[in-house]
């Protein structure tokens, strides 16, 4: 049976490749990053207080650098498909998006300050997922590296 983490393709997408997945969730939320950036600004700038619009600011730049930090993981997961943690990172990474920055836009849209327990739930998500990024560029040797003369 295959899982999410340990095979090549996914359960949920079966005909994708694991990087083609996560380039295709990179793209997509830069892409949201972007859009819910400019409609705050320019759309809900007259309908929510500055600190809605700041909580979607915050947001829309997290989610747009962690989104870049997913595509570069996407990259590296084609490059080199076997290493530890870089699936890990991407996970964390996407959940991280999901619920940090989702948390800050639902509390700007709805003013439940509740919703923010949330949010530190998804910035340790980020952390966890750098974490996960400094175990594989620690654990894991490039053997095409290694064979080279470096003298």
């Amino acid at each position: 049976m295959a899982t999410l983490i340990s095979t090549d393709t996914h359960v949920w997408w079966p005909t994708m490749k694991k990087y083609q997945t996560i380039t295709l969730l990179a793209a997509t939320f830069a892409g949201l990053s972007v859009a819910i950036g400019a409609f705050a600004a320019h759309g809900l700038k007259a309908i929510l207080d500055a600190k809605a619009l700041d909580w979607i600011a915050t947001g829309a730049q997290y989610q747009m650098s962690h989104a870049l930090a997913l595509l570069v993981l996407g990259f590296a997961l084609k490059q080199w498909p076997n290493w530890k943690g870089l699936t890990a990172a991407s996970i964390s990474f996407s959940l991280g998006i999901l619920l940090f920055s989702g948390s800050l836009y639902l509390m700007a849209a709805t003013q439940v300050k509740a919703l923010g327990i949330i949010t530190p739930i998804g910035g340790t998500a980020f952390l966890v997922g750098w974490g996960c990024l400094v175990y594989a560029a620690i654990c894991n040797k490039n053997p095409d590296i290694e064979k080279q003369d470096v003298r």
